[in-house]
């Protein structure tokens, strides 16, 4: 990878260009330099999910989260390198696995609420999908390996499940959306 950090303001980005891990430079604005801060951004979230009281299990899944997330940002930074491996999309699969085997069926739509984990993971999930896009954009100009995309995706889902998990850790429940259908079950 690229040099370390030494020295934070170096106004080499005065100009709207960034330096990328391969040396080059880039407008900050270049579908890249988006999707490594739509990474950056799930990241900085991850870990003010982390500063709430989570199950041990929970928390050690996030913080590896954390280490594939910078993982990614890595691999976005350098164009043609590799360091998210495929393992942690299956990571993922697992965890999400795991985690939706505890939780009841859905019957409809719920809102991004409930305790402050819950909806910190909900504000994660968001972000994920943005990430996720601008990897997706960033995939129709360059060739973008499979599986960031999949890891985003798949990160994605597992927030929302984290999201509904985190509602029922002290004796909670998902806040339900007042659609029609349940108003008319509600009233027969």
């Amino acid at each position: 990878m690229g040099n370390r950090l030494t020295q934070i303001a170096t106004r080499t980005g005065d100009d709207g260009t960034t330096g990328l891990g391969d040396n080059s430079r880039v407008p900050k604005d270049d579908l890249r330099v988006q999707a490594m801060g739509d990474v950056d951004e799930l990241n900085s979230h991850l870990g003010l999910l982390l500063c709430e009281p989570l199950p041990d299990a929970v928390r050690a899944l996030l913080v590896e989260v954390q280490h594939e997330l910078f993982n990614l940002g890595g691999e976005l930074s350098i164009p043609g390198f590799e360091l998210l491996k495929a393992q942690a999309v299956l990571t993922l699969d697992e965890a999400l696995a795991t985690h939706n085997a505890t939780l009841p069926r859905l019957k409809e739509f719920i809102l991004p609420a409930g305790t402050r984990a819950a909806a910190q993971a909900h504000v994660c999930r968001t972000v994920a999908r943005r990430a996720e896009r601008a990897l997706v954009a960033l995939g129709a100009r360059e060739a973008v390996r499979p599986e960031p995309r999949q890891y985003l995706n798949r990160l994605s889902d597992l927030l929302f499940v984290l999201a509904r998990v985190l509602n029922r850790m002290d004796g909670g429940d998902d806040v339900y959306w007042r659609s029609e259908r349940l108003r008319r079950g509600e009233e027969e």
